[in-house]
């Protein structure tokens, strides 16, 4: 039986649940972000689902993913779709399943809170904030995103300044997880275990609630700095990050000129040729911030409080992280992007290097994060024009040349973008051995046929 008459017995099996077969909407459910990469638009062009499901709870999804392993359906597992290397896309057809209907906010208290994983970002912090908590890390796409697409595809975002990135330890809590079988088990993955799940791109286990550290909610104030002289800028992010712990920070992003000029409903505050510094402090932190910006030179050109943010619904937000991109692809649809993370002991050296040679074919985007280890650097969405894959290639190059490391944004396979270098059998040394024996040991458990989003594992493509 083909996929598609195997997805077409399903949904006669299970009528009462709200299925989709026309034609395009089953290829908008097919489809993330992956158009940011040339060479991803071309790799992706045409693939798509026989049907999709949007099911409406737990029971659902289990009488899914039952129907689908004992038809060996392949199964792609979907959130909203904001992600960018083709985590959603299914390469060989099969059911694609929209967890946006499991969306229930469980409860915030002591730190932590948990809810299922269809639930929106935003929602997730409206229902937290008035209990006094909020997200740790708020990625740019966080009115559309998931809380489960986030922890499957994502890396951090707004907060991750103070937080380290999603995968650091204390962050993710727990993890309702399904397996794939005739008979679907449910297991409660508590802290490191769980992060065995994370970032994989729903190819181990299908995620259906969440427990997750959060912050206090805070009344932040939303500023823009501009620079005449990159090192100033530098200088002055370099020191607000790692320099003035009393200084309380949920998003500092530096964008090299000319990338502001990208940003056209933030013109009047975005002088020509100038380098400019996206920053989210707390109220109490204000005037701290601005005497060091007053001592690097920079000039306050933009400032909301929280009130004013709330009125206006904008965000600095989502000027940064890969809406920088997004921006400026809307001006420009030529344009591309990389990803990059800078040496925190020459950084500053590296940036003005690469922007040096490079600039501006290569404009570079700073986002200030912490590491899993707590090291404080920045690491880079820059925004290029694009002119051939090979050209791309060089490009990447060349940072590497500076000692930056690369992640290729530009493959859908999850060992070749360094997103999973766990499960890479290539990997050296012995830590790395014991990851990647425990990511297969979970791919074996959760999803022991191979159904789970299948050709995104290089190791297991077919």
């Amino acid at each position: 039986m083909t996929h598609a008459a195997a997805c077409a017995a399903i949904a006669a099996e299970l009528p009462a649940l709200a299925w989709t077969t026309e034609e395009a909407q089953l290829a908008r459910l097919s489809q993330d972000f992956s158009w940011f990469s040339p060479v991803l638009k071309r790799q992706l062009e045409g693939k798509r689902a026989d049907i999709a499901v949007r099911p409406a709870g737990e029971d659902e999804v289990r009488a899914v993913v039952a129907a689908c392993a004992k038809r060996h359906v392949p199964i792609t597992v979907r959130g909203s779709g904001t992600g960018n290397y083709g985590q959603i896309v299914p390469l060989q057809g099969g059911l694609v399943l929209d967890m946006s209907g499991c969306n229930a906010f469980r409860w915030a208290r002591d730190g932590a809170g948990r809810a299922q994983a269809g639930i929106r970002l935003g929602d997730f912090d409206k229902a937290a904030q008035p209990l006094g908590w909020e997200l740790r890390w708020l990625p740019s796409t966080f009115r559309a995103a998931s809380l489960g697409g986030l922890f499957g595809g994502g890396f951090g975002g707004a907060g991750s300044i103070t937080y380290g990135p999603i995968a650091a330890a204390g962050n993710i809590l727990g993890a309702r997880v399904m397996s794939v079988e005739p008979e679907p088990q449910v297991t409660e993955l508590r802290g490191a275990e769980a992060l065995l799940v994370h970032h994989k791109w729903g190819t181990n286990g299908i995620v259906l609630e969440l427990e997750i550290a959060l912050a206090p909610a805070l009344p932040w104030v939303e500023m823009i700095v501009t620079f005449e002289h990159l090192p100033d800028a530098i200088d002055c992010c370099m020191t607000l990050h790692g320099g003035t712990p009393g200084i309380v920070k949920k998003e500092l992003a530096l964008m090299c000129a000319p990338i502001p000029e990208y940003f056209v409903t933030l013109a009047e505050h975005l002088p020509k040729g100038r380098h400019a510094v996206l920053m989210i402090v707390t109220e109490s932190s204000e005037a701290a911030a601005r005497d060091l910006v007053a001592a690097h030179g920079g000039e306050v050109s933009y400032r909301k409080d929280r009130a004013e943010v709330k009125r206006l619904n904008r965000t600095l937000v989502e000027y940064c992280w890969n809406h920088t991109t997004l921006q400026a692809l809307k001006v420009d649809k030529s344009l591309t992007y990389l990803q990059a993370r800078f040496d925190p002991l020459r950084q500053k050296d590296q940036v003005l290097a690469l922007h040096r040679k490079l600039s501006p074919e290569v404009m570079l985007h700073l986002e200030y994060i912490r590491l899993t280890d707590g090291r404080y650097t920045c690491s880079s969405l820059p925004v290029v024009r694009f002119t051939t894959e090979e050209r791309l290639a060089q490009l990447a190059a060349a940072f590497e040349a500076e000692g930056v490391t690369i992640n290729n944004a530009h493959t859908h396979l999850l060992e070749d973008g360094g997103k999973l270098r766990d499960m890479d059998r290539s990997a050296l040394g012995a830590a790395q051995r014991m990851a990647a024996e425990a990511a297969t040991a979970m791919k074996q458990r959760f999803d022991p046929l191979g159904l789970l989003n299948p050709g995104k594992l290089r190791s297991l493509a077919r």
